[in-house]
């Protein structure tokens, strides 16, 4: 009791000095006191406040890093810290497919509570602080972290970097992700809009060769892991794809499980929305890091080819307009004059502006992307466009092979050996050609009946290898016979074709040797 009394009176002083002394005098004798306090104490602390600054606008980096370690290792801490908080976002629980499990809620530390830590054998206290501003309804939020003062020096570093790593691989897999389109605003400028991303396709789910998708996965995966090589090497750190092949081979689904597996956004780009040069370098800046760039049947979204040509074409000719009449040149000279600065005048995305936008110095705006063009013509591309830097990794995507046909009829109807696949998979040795889309269309409609499925497959592809048998004998008898109409109806076709030209042949060799 008489201690009691005691402690009531010291404070009581204290109120009264405080009251009484100057403000500089008791911000003194404040500073002194943390200082015995902190000579004292074999502990360093280190604040990490919520933003930069004393008008808290700019966010600070590392705040959001010790956020989402701290989420993982509360989870995984044992036993729990005494008080959690726990919040489920609107957007979060939108975001979530209709058939998929409810997204599980954030995990976060309470205000003024404590967690600890272990790293290398040293123990750190993370403290997370909110202090409500005087008039105001804001928070200011902040962590503190405790490490042994004879070792923070040497083990703050690595800790910080261990820390930052286990936050991006976290934000990686947890990240809602987004499809985003360019529309045009309501003020006619280039603009993104977009949608949650839940394309269920996956490396997994892919009927692809599997040597081609561990050579993918390989090269996405040295990609996504080397930021430092690619500032080593002074690199911008992005990549180009180029998927070919025909309609239903599977580039799209590709392209999502692209991004499934990296857990990246896709933007995909519509080069027929995008007026100008400058509205597609506004849309590359507008897009985030960590993104697959889509830009889908490159050979028939815009007449890229011989764009190059037609300036030229169109600079020489400006050059012996001015030559022939100097005097003379306001109407055809700013007519002709151009090529692709006359494009990018008259409103149109030229094959200039979108080499730069994929190797150019704005495509350096940014970090960790991708761009991915699609085409089922290869050969309708400009070679520059094709060059590495521009696209680095080509993929031919074909026709099922034997392999992805099994695939596909394991996944749909659950049927992995029947004597039917092996008919089926010598058609396709045969030369018989199905896309992934069409052997799946044949699955998905007798779903419920695997015998009906696994036959009417087999069926089909051997049709098409007699149709292809069939059609690669009428090539063969058309390089034997001369291809003339008149020569077609005089000598006839078929064997008799062929005996007729092998006579000729046996001729012309005889004559040649008697001229020897």
């Amino acid at each position: 009791m008489e201690f009691l009394s005691q402690m009531w009176s010291l404070l009581g002083l204290l109120t009264i000095l405080q009251n009484v002394l100057p403000t500089r005098l008791l911000y003194l004798l404040h500073s002194l006191w943390q200082s015995l306090q902190d000579s004292l104490t074999p502990y360093s602390y280190f604040d990490v406040p919520e933003f930069l600054g004393s008008a808290a606008v700019e966010p600070n980096t590392l705040y959001r890093h010790v956020q989402l370690y701290l989420h993982r290792s509360l989870l995984l801490a044992s036993p729990p810290p005494p008080r959690l908080t726990l919040s489920l976002s609107r957007s979060a629980s939108a975001a979530a497919p209709a058939s998929a499990a409810p997204a599980p809620p954030s995990v976060s530390l309470s205000p003024n509570h404590s967690v600890a830590d272990t790293f290398s054998g040293h123990r750190a206290v993370w403290t997370h602080h909110a202090d409500t501003l005087q008039d105001s309804l804001e928070e200011r939020r902040s962590f503190s972290l405790r490490l042994p003062k004879r070792h923070a020096a040497a083990v703050l570093p690595a800790y910080l970097a261990h820390l930052a790593a286990a936050a991006d691989h976290l934000e990686r897999s947890s990240r809602a992700r987004r499809l985003h389109t360019n529309a045009a605003s309501p003020r006619g400028a280039a603009a993104w809009a977009s949608v949650p991303f839940c394309h269920p396709a996956t490396f997994d789910t892919l009927a692809l060769d599997p040597a081609l998708k561990s050579r993918l996965m390989a090269d996405l995966t040295a990609f996504v892991e080397g930021r430092e090589f690619y500032r080593r090497t002074g690199r911008p750190w992005k990549r180009g794809y180029l998927l070919h092949g025909p309609p239903g081979s599977g580039k799209s689904s590709l392209i999502a499980a692209m991004a499934n597996h990296l857990r990246y956004d896709v933007f995909d780009l519509e080069l027929t929305r995008v007026a100008t040069n400058a509205d597609l370098r506004a849309l590359l800046i507008q897009s985030t890091n960590r993104s697959l760039i889509v830009i889908e049947d490159i050979d028939c979204s815009l007449h890229l080819t011989g764009d190059r040509g037609l300036a030229s074409e169109r600079l020489h000719k400006r050059r012996k307009l001015h030559a022939a009449a100097y005097d003379d040149d306001s109407s055809d000279s700013d007519d002709d004059a151009g090529g692709i600065g006359a494009d990018n005048h008259r409103g149109k995305v030229t094959l200039s502006g979108l080499l730069n936008f994929t190797d150019g110095l704005w495509s350096c705006c940014g970090e960790e992307r991708i761009i991915v063009f699609t085409t089922n013509h290869v050969d309708g591309i400009d070679p520059a466009l094709l060059r590495p830097g521009r696209t680095d990794v080509h993929v031919r995507l074909d026709a099922c092979g034997a392999h992805a046909m099994r695939e596909l009829v394991q996944r749909y109807v659950g049927v992995g050996d029947h004597e039917m696949l092996d008919a089926a998979e010598d058609s396709i040795r045969g030369g018989a050609e199905m896309t992934p889309a069409e052997v799946g269309e044949v699955l998905l409609r007798n779903r419920d009946e695997p015998e009906t499925a696994v036959t009417e497959l087999a069926a089909e592809l051997k049709a098409r290898r007699n149709a292809a048998d069939d059609l690669q004998w009428e090539d063969s008898t058309a390089e034997l016979s001369d291809g003339s109409p008149t020569n077609k109806g005089k000598e006839g076709s078929g064997w008799e074709a062929k005996v007729r030209i092998l006579g000729r042949l046996r001729t012309l060799t005889k004559s040649e040797s008697g001229r020897r």
